[in-house]
């Protein structure tokens, strides 16, 4: 069971990381207006990633301002969210994964 629960928070955090990709390269198409927001389907697809990325990226961009007009603050969250998929979520699973067997 705990390694079930490592798996899914791990997959959680990991879906994270790549909204949060697919969100960066998806405003830079907008921006240099390869695609635009016209289209409903883009339109679509641009909410659902903001409404996912952006209670995540929001704090970091308040603190870390854009270097030359390019907002880093992606790539420190995604830094940030390997750390802890690599190294805490190991720490804390664990002492359950090792209760539960």
């Amino acid at each position: 069971m705990g390694s079930f629960l490592y798996f899914i928070v791990s997959s959680l955090l990991n879906l994270l990381i790549w909204a949060i990709i697919i969100s960066a390269i998806l405003s830079w198409l907008v921006a240099f207006d390869v695609i635009n927001l016209r289209n409903r389907f883009v339109y679509n697809v641009a909410r659902f990633l903001d409404a996912v990325t952006r209670p995540v990226l929001a704090p970091f961009q308040r603190i870390i301002p854009p270097l030359g007009g390019v907002d880093i603050s992606p790539i420190i969250v995604i830094l940030i969210l390997q750390g802890v998929r690599m190294y805490i979520l190991p720490l804390i699973f664990a002492p359950i994964i090792a209760v539960l067997r």
